[in-house]
């Protein structure tokens, strides 16, 4: 039964309906600061924790929870410290409602001194929100305001919190102070020697901290992981931001869930289809893209990335960076494909596609610019290799130094930047053949560069005579540049820096081909 609540929130959304129902309850209400004053002028009856515990508030507000009859009122073990309680005056709290300074934001916030973060460093409220956790088989603890509505539908269903709830919003709770006191070690740890100018400018950090606490709730088991022998389970990112995967929408059509495969596609579809700021669409078949195209419509995209390499659009991914309509939706339903990501489907796109059996729908609201710092992380054994993302590739081909006799012609420029684009989402080595705003040839993942020149152009055909070509890296031989001008490639875009750089850039005039280098290489292993 709740008979006492505490309630002491930074974020407040939620809080004033909340407190209401409480106290409709009959439920006593402790408070603090801003919390307090916000409830008091909603004209709700709260008690100040400073008249509970019989002491002040002091330093400026540092110490007014660190209290043995707040403490003592949360961690209670009923009969067992009854007595006890009673002797520091205090009485038995039963929820504890907190959320914590927002250390986070304000790190984010640009010009932040050292000592304005160091004051978002919450003491209280993780103390608060660790007993109740560590007490919930008597406590409620809750740290986000979207479980308000949880906890008071089982009051009004039971007049309790189960016994599972408070074992989950436990859990929750600890998962909460352990990510906050990670971003406040990171951020500790990414600080050099104190310097006495911090005091008046923001300190500089490094982008890699001495400590690094990656934190993830489990959003849901998959069926099974890359293989079938293997289990599998989807974690979402706690800091992860709108547009991302995690967060996407599930529009209910396919009668399976999203498979580890499905992910991990998904993410290299939408990775790749963010580059362009035309309308794009992107199909991809296990992380590799096999077909890219932008146009002036997206249904038209689309039928240009899927006829870009059809066999291999069966069954793939495809990616869209604009609103799905109905006719987009009609030529998506030609093609058997096993899932759709876009920002947004058209009511009447969705029963076109609905209509298809086991094809997963995801919107993701808005895209995550093409150029956003992020760190990505991928694990080897017993650790992690940490890495700035790659997200540069926009401009590279308008600002390239032409290496050749011939510079490209407007046409072929448009077509380098499109495979360019394209190759840095192909795992490496990678080689890109694009033409008239889609791509027509893809090698991935070879040893040699020249073998991926080999399976683009064969993956072409016909299509490879007037394409451009883009290659991840540097060709380290003329021999794929070469391979490339006999099916007709007449025009070239590499980062250079090969020792063999003369004779490649000889092969393409030779040819009369023409030839840009980046200095940007693009890996993707």
């Amino acid at each position: 039964m709740i008979r006492r609540a505490l309630i002491s929130v930074y974020d407040k959304a939620g809080l004033l309906p909340f407190a209401r129902a409480l106290a409709a309850r009959g439920v006593e209400i402790l408070s603090t600061g801003g919390t307090l004053k916000a409830l008091a002028d909603a004209g709700l009856a709260v008690t100040s924790v400073e008249s509970f515990t019989g002491s002040p508030e002091v330093m400026g507000g540092r110490v007014k929870t660190l209290h043995p009859r707040v403490h003592g009122g949360i961690l209670m073990r009923g009969d067992i410290d009854q007595a006890d309680l009673e002797r520091l005056g205090g009485a038995p709290i039963d929820l504890v409602a907190v959320n914590l300074y927002p250390f986070t934001q304000t790190v984010a916030k640009p010009g932040a001194l050292l000592a304005e973060v160091i004051e978002q460093i919450d003491i209280g409220g993780p103390a608060m929100v660790r007993s109740a956790a560590k007490n919930h088989d008597r406590v409620a603890v809750v740290c986000d305001p979207a479980d308000y509505e949880a906890v008071l539908a089982e009051l009004e269903a039971s007049g309790e919190v189960s016994a599972a709830t408070r074992r989950k919003l436990a859990a929750k709770a600890f998962a909460h102070t352990a990510a906050y006191d990670g971003a406040v070690s990171a951020y500790l740890s990414s600080l050099g020697d104190p310097d006495p100018a911090e005091e008046k400018a923001p300190p500089k950090r490094e982008a890699y901290p001495r400590y690094l606490t990656l934190t993830f709730e489990r959003a849901y088991g998959l069926r099974y992981g890359e293989n079938p022998h293997q289990s599998g389970a989807f974690y979402r990112e706690r800091s992860a931001p709108e547009g991302s995967l995690s967060l996407a929408d599930s529009l209910g059509a396919g009668g399976k869930e999203l498979s580890f495969n499905n992910l991990v596609d998904v993410d290299a579809a939408l990775e790749a289809v963010r580059e362009h700021e035309r309308p794009a669409a992107v199909v991809v078949k296990h992380a590799n893209p096999s077909g890219v195209a932008v146009a002036d419509s997206i249904e038209r995209a689309y039928r240009l990335a899927r006829d870009a390499d059809a066999l291999s659009a069966f069954g793939g991914i495809v990616a869209l960076n604009r609103p799905v309509d109905r006719a987009t939706a009609e030529a998506l339903a030609e093609t058997f494909l096993e899932c759709v990501v876009a920002p947004s489907f058209a009511d009447d796109a969705l029963p076109v596609l609905r209509a298809k059996k086991n094809l997963r729908l995801l919107a993701t609201r808005v895209l995550l610019p093409a150029e956003l710092d992020e760190l990505t992380w991928k694990r080897v054994g017993g650790g992690l290799v940490v890495q700035g993302r790659d997200a540069t590739a926009r401009g590279e081909v308008e600002k390239a130094r032409v290496v050749s006799k011939r510079a490209p012609t407007p046409e072929e420029l448009a077509a380098l930047d499109l495979a360019w684009k394209v190759c840095k989402h192909v795992k490496s080595n990678a080689i890109v053949l694009a033409k008239e705003g889609r791509t027509v040839g893809v090698g991935a993942g070879q040893m040699s560069r020249v073998e991926s020149v080999r399976i683009a152009c064969r993956k072409a055909e016909a299509e490879a005579r007037g394409a451009v070509l883009a290659s991840d890296a540097f060709f380290p031989f003329p021999d794929g540049v070469e391979l490339a001008l006999e099916h007709g490639v007449t025009a070239f875009v590499q980062p250079g820096g090969s020792v063999k750089d003369a004779d490649v850039i000889a092969a393409a005039d030779k040819a009369g081909a023409a030839m840009i280098f980046t200095g940007v290489r693009h890996f993707r292993h």
